[in-house]
């Protein structure tokens, strides 16, 4: 029996729906790097690009446990000694909630080049429940919760 090993040209890529209303952040995160990656397909090839496209709705209303609402600090870097910018969880879920998954999810990804591609590329992120991806025909994502 030979290793299969999945080609580019087989690949096909699925769009998907994550509703983000009511899930904790980091379960949203596991599951929505895997969807990226590929890794719920049988055909996984870690060095293929054979992940699904993924759209985030409800950003806005992703759920906290415990006090990191309030404790959390997202922490960022300017480049230059000394220049590091600490923003508070709150106020970036205010502003910007698309960032706060895309951040996660980029956690949740391996570090290199292909995931930094696939994060800009396949990872759609709305506060509200309406996205323009409406012609990709995107299939819902039932994700389990667990309260």
């Amino acid at each position: 029996m030979k290793t299969f090993s999945e080609r580019t040209q087989d690949v096909r890529h699925d769009w998907h729906v994550v509703d983000a209303a009511g899930v904790p952040l980091g379960r949203l995160a596991s599951m929505v790097a895997q969807l990226i990656r590929g890794k719920h397909k049988p055909t996984f090839t870690p060095h293929i690009d054979g992940g699904d496209f993924v759209v985030v709705v409800n950003a806005a209303k992703v759920k906290f446990t415990g006090t990191k609402l309030d404790k959390r600090q997202i922490f960022r870097h300017t480049g230059y000694m000394g220049h590091e910018r600490f923003t508070p969880l709150k106020s970036m879920m205010e502003k910007h909630p698309d960032r706060v998954i895309e951040k996660a999810v980029f956690g949740m990804l391996p570090k290199n080049s292909l995931s930094k591609q696939r994060l800009r590329t396949k990872l759609k992120v709305y506060a509200g429940d309406t996205h323009p991806h409406a012609a990709q025909s995107p299939r819902p994502f039932a994700m389990k919760v667990y309260a």
